[in-house]
């Protein structure tokens, strides 16, 4: 099969198109036949192996599993043993082995049916942006009627925040450049922040949840956003900080650090994790339409390497899905 492949750490330069051989499930697992694999900022930090403590998890060196991408979706060709499912399913979910090929092995309690009507390339810009956003609005308590901040709203998260918030009833301010504004609005915002022109505090500390996607901004600042009773929720922000942790101290160390002196205010940094039962709520919420992907755009797998280029350099808005169908 076909797959884009790397042998060392690096820019997206050192990603290729080989032919490798077609992995094969084993018990509780499935092999996928890749119709479509979404394109995040995960998928770059494992490609460059920064922040460099990742390097202790995939290789010092290199990384031990060649194939990028983790976002897919497609159809079951085959199904192992305890799988739970059967060939000819349409899944949509996550794999460790790397998406970016026409077949990819993946865990049964990482996937999830695919609606009938949702397209492929709509389904696969869904797993990890989807479950993290969903996961970050959970654990904010985001309910009817409460002000929610979503920095980063014209992002691959971001954009899915904004929705979940919104179909929560929420009322949502969405931050972003200008470019993405009517994107962020037609998402559901009820106002959206220019952050070229306005802080996210400038309105005084007036949200109940802020949900950080972006990364760069002080906790202090952040937390200033906040009523006193206020919950932010730390995503991301990976290429921030040390070249050694990145942003991972920010949120994993100082947040809760802070937490215990910033009185009933609450900071958390997440590290979300896919799992079959948020992936099959995003499902039902594909099909009810409540839930609609932002696909930015959309590459073949040759131009893979083109994608996370763009996704290093942060110019993206929405999704960018890989389709192999």
């Amino acid at each position: 099969m076909k797959a884009i492949v790397q042998d060392v750490y690096g820019e997206a330069d050192v990603l290729a198109v080989r032919d490798i051989p077609r992995p094969v499930p084993k018990t509780g697992e499935v092999l996928i036949r890749v119709m479509a694999a979404g394109v995040d900022p995960g998928v770059w930090h494992l490609m460059t192996g920064r922040p460099y403590l990742i390097r202790a998890a995939l290789g010092p060196r290199r990384p031990r599993i060649p194939v990028r991408g983790r976002d897919l979706a497609g159809v079951v060709e085959t199904a192992g043993p305890e799988s739970g499912f059967q060939p000819g399913d349409e899944v949509f979910g996550t794999c460790e082995g790397g998406s970016f090929a026409e077949f990819a092995v993946a865990r049964a309690d990482r996937i999830a049916r695919k609606p009938a009507g949702v397209p492929f390339v709509d389904a696969a810009a869904v797993p990890v942006s989807g479950t993290t956003a969903l996961q970050a609005v959970r654990y904010a308590r985001i309910t009817t009627g409460r002000q929610v901040l979503v920095i980063g709203a014209g992002g691959g998260v971001g954009s899915f925040a904004v929705q979940l918030a919104v179909a929560a009833g929420a009322r949502v301010t969405g931050v972003c450049s200008p470019g993405k504004a009517d994107m962020v609005r037609g998402l559901g915002a009820e106002h959206v922040l220019d952050y070229h022109r306005e802080e996210v505090d400038s309105r005084g500390p007036i949200f109940d949840a802020v949900v950080d996607t972006a990364g760069n901004r002080p906790l202090s600042l952040l937390r200033r956003a906040l009523n006193s009773h206020g919950i932010l929720v730390l995503i991301g922000g990976e290429r921030h900080g040390t070249a050694l942790f990145g942003g991972i101290s920010r949120a994993l160390v100082a947040a809760p650090l802070l937490s215990l002196t910033s009185g009933d205010q609450r900071l958390h940094g997440l590290l979300a994790k896919e799992n079959a039962a948020d992936l099959t709520e995003l499902a039902a919420l594909l099909e009810s339409g409540t839930l609609r992907p932002a696909v930015d755009r959309t590459y073949p797998l040759a131009h893979a390497p083109e994608a996370l280029a763009e996704i290093g350099r942060g110019h993206t808005g929405g999704k960018m899905v890989i389709t192999l169908a």
